[in-house]
């Protein structure tokens, strides 16, 4: 009998750049994320290629595209990062059981509950990372964060999601808008206005900010395709559309801007999510100082859980 084929040494860098490029499409793209040349991934990619012994992506006039072996080896690459990122971290909590990481996304603070938690647990280490918010749900089950403070909608399974306060919703235009000024406005008043869309977005997160449909069962206009949520504000500052957002954050955003009570939209919320198994005492604890310290000006008081899946 002869011996098995030798099993190849996948270098877990190399698995992530080839799975970076298979979500954004796009050797560009997936480099700029990943903060390294397009060159450079290129080249990390082929040899990823060469120790597998098959093509995994074909270069397109759009972008990049999966082949077939590409098609088949994605999702266990993902499921590899991912054991390889709950070894980590389960090693890291054997052995530092005092250190936790706190994440927030864009336009949230968390240094209020941070700096109570590092009060109450001086010898711990504490630290705080921003997440991107198509990364929420990924961030937490690789172990990257332990805690995360964001906005709805949350991608559901295997978390605890605890809200913390309710935010009013915000309609942003530019200062030269016909609607700039006013007190607040309503759907009936941005019926036509266009909204951007987010591409390749979680079709629940795009529905929620887009608030498709609207509440009389309308569907949301369409809008201008964006990569970034960076762009929307450039969009909107540009009057090529509006957008919907959550104060009083919004108001802050840059000064070419403005943004308006949306009166007849339901309020977006402020919430703690945690991995539902996690039993951390430094998690548990930051549930407590995110509820005490972390409030807003919505309606809801103190935090409540809920369960979500």
């Amino acid at each position: 009998m002869s011996d098995p084929s030798p099993v190849p040494d996948l270098d877990l860098r190399l698995v992530r750049y080839f799975t970076a490029v298979a979500e954004h499409g796009h050797f560009g793209r997936a480099a700029a994320a990943l903060r390294i040349t397009q060159p450079s991934l290129s080249r990390q990619v082929r040899a990823l290629e060469r120790r597998l012994g098959a093509r995994l992506l074909d270069r397109t006039p759009q972008g990049s595209r999966l082949t077939e072996a590409g098609e088949v080896f994605l999702p266990r690459a993902r499921a590899l990062l991912h054991s390889a990122a709950q070894a980590a971290a389960a090693t890291r909590a054997a052995a530092e059981p005092a250190r936790v990481t706190i994440g927030y996304t864009t336009g949230l603070f968390v240094t209020p509950a941070v700096r109570e938690l590092r009060r109450r647990f001086p010898d711990a280490e504490v630290r705080a990372s921003h997440v991107g918010l198509q990364d929420v749900r990924a961030a937490l089950l690789d172990h990257r964060v332990d805690a995360l403070v964001t906005r709805p909608p949350v991608p559901s399974g295997r978390l605890h999601v605890t809200v913390l306060y309710a935010e009013p919703r915000m309609l942003l235009v530019p200062l030269d808008h016909r609607l700039a000024g006013r007190e607040s406005v309503t759907f009936e008043d941005i019926a036509d206005e266009p909204v951007p869309r987010l591409r390749r977005a979680d079709p629940a997160w795009e529905a929620f900010w887009r608030v498709d449909p609207r509440p009389d069962g309308s569907p949301a206009p369409g809008g201008p395709l964006i990569d970034a949520l960076e762009d929307k504000f450039e969009l909107v500052a540009a009057g090529q559309a509006v957008a919907i957002s959550a104060g009083p954050h919004a108001r802050g955003l840059r000064p070419d801007l403005t943004a308006i009570p949306l009166r007849d939209a339901e309020p977006s919320h402020v919430v703690l999510v945690t991995r539902a198994d996690d039993r951390s005492r430094l998690v548990a604890a930051f549930r407590t100082a995110a509820r005490e310290r972390l409030t807003g000006p919505g309606p809801s008081g103190p935090g409540h859980a809920v369960p979500n899946g």
